[in-house]
């Protein structure tokens, strides 16, 4: 068998394991990828992501993150919500791909049987990867042919859009790379209009504006200048990839674990309020919301409830005025104010 050969082999094995792409290319350095994100960490656009920084010599080449490695295969998971619709301000707007069990171990768990399978059928080593990992997984996929960086900085496939969970495996096989993919945002920048902060603009995010950023990765407190702009999003923002032309190729996940949990899609702002931190925990186990905990969930739960226009409100800011955590009471703070005025 030769190697174009088991390339489709393989990527047969990867669709049928439910991977919705199965794309190749080599371990070596993306072109312009390393230079790319050292100029990004050295304007501070990480924020608080340190683990970018001190992960940064092993992010910007695969072979630095094993040395053995000789391909990678890249693989695409379809999370389509269908249509996006705005939520009315008593509800919470929770970013589609936080809204089923958390794509993190769906994907991991796949990779990690292709991988199994990949070693005892065609020998060799493989290692998987998903986001958490110290790769440049969206350089890696557009040069795979998987898609291309659009202007909001995520990966866009003209077969599913702008809604692609990434990840991958590093081999040390050898085997004939794909066509990379072209650019083909063209001149549309939609997703830099419908950012509500200004996030993206000419190509490039400013994390430290991004709505995803500051519910997800900010630890601390939020400029007041930007929490009217966040409306009743308490756990990322999805407006610049909803915009997206190419999503009207797309179609909807089968995946059921992607699927939005009932509870997720609509939940009321008051409930999640009054969660306290075992509720917490117990409402979002297997969900990527977790992670955050429950201190920096309330405060994007008041920042909501802050913009609500619902005085009748203000008691709830007012209760949590008193909480232990400092970041929940200063944005409960906020919120009461807001109501108040």
């Amino acid at each position: 068998m030769d190697a174009a050969e088991l390339k489709e082999l393989i990527r047969a094995e990867g669709l049928r394991l439910g991977f919705a792409e199965v794309r190749f290319t080599g371990a070596e350095d993306v072109s312009g990828a390393g230079p790319a994100l050292a100029a990004f960490l050295a304007e501070g656009r990480h924020g608080e992501m340190g683990w970018m920084e001190t992960t940064s010599d092993r992010r910007s080449s695969p072979t630095a993150q094993w040395p053995q490695a000789v391909s990678v295969i890249m693989v695409g998971e379809n999370y389509g919500p269908g249509e996006v619709t705005p939520l009315p301000p008593d509800r919470a707007n929770i970013s589609v791909y936080a809204r089923g069990k958390d794509y993190h171990d769906v994907v991991k768990k796949r990779l990690k049987q292709f991988g199994r399978w990949l070693v005892e059928t065609h020998g060799g080593d493989a290692r998987s990867f998903v986001d958490t990992a110290p790769v440049m997984e969206k350089p890696l996929a557009a040069r795979a042919g998987l898609g291309w960086q659009g202007r909001h900085s995520n990966l866009v496939s003209r077969r599913f859009g702008s809604w692609l969970f990434l990840g991958g495996l590093f081999t040390t096989l050898e085997l004939p790379p794909d066509a990379a993919e072209n650019d083909h945002c063209g001149s549309c920048n939609a997703c830099e209009i419908a950012c509500p902060t200004g996030a993206l603009a000419d190509g490039r995010i400013e994390p430290r504006l991004c709505i995803s950023y500051l519910t997800i990765e900010h630890k601390g407190d939020i400029d007041e200048e930007l929490l009217p702009k966040f409306g009743n999003r308490i756990y990322g923002c999805d407006d610049c990839l909803a915009i997206c032309p190419w999503n009207k190729f797309g179609k909807p996940t089968t995946e059921p674990a992607f699927l939005p949990r009932v509870e997720l899609l609509a939940p009321r702002l008051t409930e999640l309020a009054a969660l306290d931190d075992a509720n917490f925990r117990s409402l979002f186990s297997g969900s990527p919301i977790k992670r955050i905990g429950r201190d920096r969930f309330i405060r994007n739960v008041l920042i909501a409830i802050g913009n609500s226009g619902r005085q009748d409100w203000l008691a709830i800011a007012q209760g949590l005025q008193s909480d232990p955590s400092p970041v929940v009471s200063k944005m409960a703070d906020w919120a009461a104010r807001r109501l108040g005025a």
